[in-house]
């Protein structure tokens, strides 16, 4: 079952599966909702009520009219999310980027925007930031992906070690050997197939 409080989002896979995906940062939760190239066909971020219900399912969990969106930053919010696909994904496979320094340059101008204001609530819990706009989501979420790429875990950065799964995550256990985007997914896909695997050879 899975646990709708927990840190990550519920995704859908080809097939229709709902399975729980915590890529251990905001800015990496950003990245399924589509991207450059390829990526583009999983594009959902088409309105700017759609990045909205993004917000809600996404750790910041903000309610609907929290931030303000316009369609001018929408797009910018999309232009950031490639970037940021193709800087981590550089990371995780230890290549360089095509375009790394255009697409650090669309990191820092992001974050070098107002970031949206974080709230406490009077029973001491997180509250929805005061109304905000686009620029400030992607300054949040830039500023979000530049503690990352120059933290502790720049090196942690990973893709989904199933074959036909490119979801990136930062690996934030203690070990560092996490290598499915999801158990629930391509974690059970592999020992499935390892335990067929197992099964005809054994039957040979």
């Amino acid at each position: 079952m899975i646990d709708e409080r927990a840190p990550g989002l519920v995704l859908h896979s080809p097939g229709g599966t709902r399975f729980h995906f915590d890529p251990g940062a905001l800015c990496l939760e950003l990245l399924p909702t589509g991207g450059p190239g390829p990526y583009a066909r999983y594009e959902v971020l088409h309105r700017p009520s759609d990045l909205e219900h993004w917000l809600g399912q996404s750790r910041l969990g903000l309610p609907p009219g929290a931030v303000r969106i316009s369609d001018d930053q929408l797009a910018a919010v999309r232009t950031l999310r490639d970037a940021l696909w193709r800087l981590t994904a550089a990371r995780a496979r230890g290549t360089g980027a095509p375009a790394i320094t255009a697409d650090h340059a669309v990191l820092n101008r992001a974050a070098a925007r107002p970031p949206l204001v974080p709230q406490i609530a009077p029973d001491g819990t997180a509250a929805a930031p005061l109304p905000g706009d686009g620029e400030q989501l992607a300054s949040t979420l830039a500023r979000d992906a530049i503690t990352l790429l120059t933290g502790p875990h720049a090196d942690r950065i990973r893709e989904c070690g199933a074959d036909d799964c490119y979801l990136l995550f930062v690996d934030t256990s203690r070990p560092g050997r996490r290598r499915w985007c999801s158990m629930e997914r391509c974690g059970n896909r592999h020992k499935v197939r390892a335990l067929r695997a197992r099964r005809e050879q054994h039957e040979a």
